[in-house]
């Protein structure tokens, strides 16, 4: 797989696939960008090509419109925030294929840069539709992709592009992405220790799988603990528990314990009588009353993740601790953010609210690598062959 300085740019159309799908604060009359790390990522590749004397083409998807114009989900914020970024226009394009694409294309500039409009307007784009595919390359000489985001999905302006571009390559965040995340795979310094979090058994028990025999120790919190507790009889309440995964969740503690790899669940937890903002609550020990529901691991919980993060030379969090949105029950999720950042190892970030725990914790430039791809870093941790990366090859 070729790398974007690898490659001649000077004077022809670079056809970049970046990751522009970020948040919006969609309460006013103005769309706002509440979080643009993803159009920071994209940076490094974009004033590359800008300064080898490229004509840019950017391309992106923005939610799920779900094949047809949607207004509120135009890419015109991005646009925006990345002229603020470049000090350089960045013009949007009214459409990705058809007149207004093919004309814009056709007036830039080296050296200069546009961005087309939301690629899931069109339904060709998640079909992988060889005509579309077909359009897409004729606004191109050079496809880079350097949307890890989206690496996981066989789509037109992903795996179907890449397989008719001569000229492809993967952009810096792409590459930084394999490197970091497959060093977890393949060579990790140890002690490795893996944290993960989140909602459901279900998003995650492959890449248990995967990592338990790479790692020294796994911490496992958030709504997805009580499932592994319940398994072994422990009372959690009215906790969620994925009641079809207690035998996989079983299963899982079985292995780890066949291999004497540590699995560590909450040990304590912060219980409330309902998950919102104005509930009672209190801290728990390990069982959970009936009438309370576990909301976020608990002080002596958070005390012991630490310390396995702080004897760890590489470590992986994925997953909040707790009902993270909700400040009463964030404690524990920016406990293991604030380990992260004391840890001198390598440290490596995945999935949406990990990133925007590190964020708030204010110590996102004290982790190693913070990954751009929430559902493909997790594919990647699985061990699966994502379609946007093997295309490159």
């Amino acid at each position: 797989m070729k790398i974007i300085d690898e490659l001649d740019l000077a004077g022809k159309r670079t056809f970049i696939r970046v990751d522009y799908n970020v948040p919006l604060d969609k309460s006013g009359d103005v769309r706002r960008i509440t979080d643009d790390s993803r159009i920071r990522g994209s940076l490094p590749t974009v004033r590359y090509a800008l300064d080898q004397g490229a004509k840019v083409v950017l391309a992106s998807h923005l939610g799920r419109p779900k094949g047809k114009v949607e207004p509120t989900m135009s890419l015109a914020p991005a646009a925006g925030r990345l002229s603020e970024l470049l000090d350089q226009h960045v013009t949007l394009v009214g459409d990705c294929v058809g007149p207004a694409a093919q004309e814009a294309v056709a007036a830039l500039g080296d050296g200069e840069v546009i961005l087309l409009e939301n690629l899931r307007f069109h339904p060709e784009e998640e079909n992988n539709d060889p005509a579309f595919v077909a359009m897409l390359a004729s606004l191109a000489d050079v496809y880079v992709n350097d949307a890890f985001g989206t690496a996981h999905r066989a789509h037109a302006s992903t795996a179907g592009l890449a397989g008719v571009m001569r000229e492809k390559a993967a952009g810096f965040l792409l590459r930084d992405e394999i490197k970091h995340l497959g060093v977890l795979l393949t060579g990790a310094e140890h002690p490795f220790v893996a944290i993960l979090g989140g909602a459901k058994v279900s998003d995650k028990i492959t890449v248990i799988e995967n990592l338990l025999p790479r790692c020294d120790a796994m911490l496992i919190g958030g709504a997805m603990a009580y499932t592994f507790l319940k398994a072994q009889g422990i009372p959690v309440g009215g906790s969620l528990v994925e009641e079809d995964k207690l035998e996989m969740a079983a299963k899982a503690l079985a292995d780890a314990k066949a291999k004497g790899i540590p699995l560590l669940l909450p040990s304590d937890h912060v219980v409330a009588e309902r998950p919102s903002a104005d509930a009672a609550a209190e801290v728990s020990g390990l069982d959970i009353a009936d009438g309370w529901l576990g909301v976020d691991i608990g002080p002596e919980s958070r005390k012991r993740f630490a310390q396995e993060i702080a004897s760890a030379k590489t470590v992986l969090w994925n997953g909040p601790m707790g009902i993270f949105e909700i400040d009463a029950f964030a404690g524990g999720t920016l406990a293991i953010a604030d380990a992260m950042a004391r840890n001198p190892g390598t440290t490596i970030v995945g999935g949406g609210d990990s990133v925007a725990a590190v964020g708030r914790a204010g110590v996102a430039d004290k982790i190693t690598h913070i990954s751009t791809g929430g559902g493909a870093s997790l594919e990647f941790l699985e061990g699966k062959t994502l379609p946007g990366i093997a295309a490159l090859g």
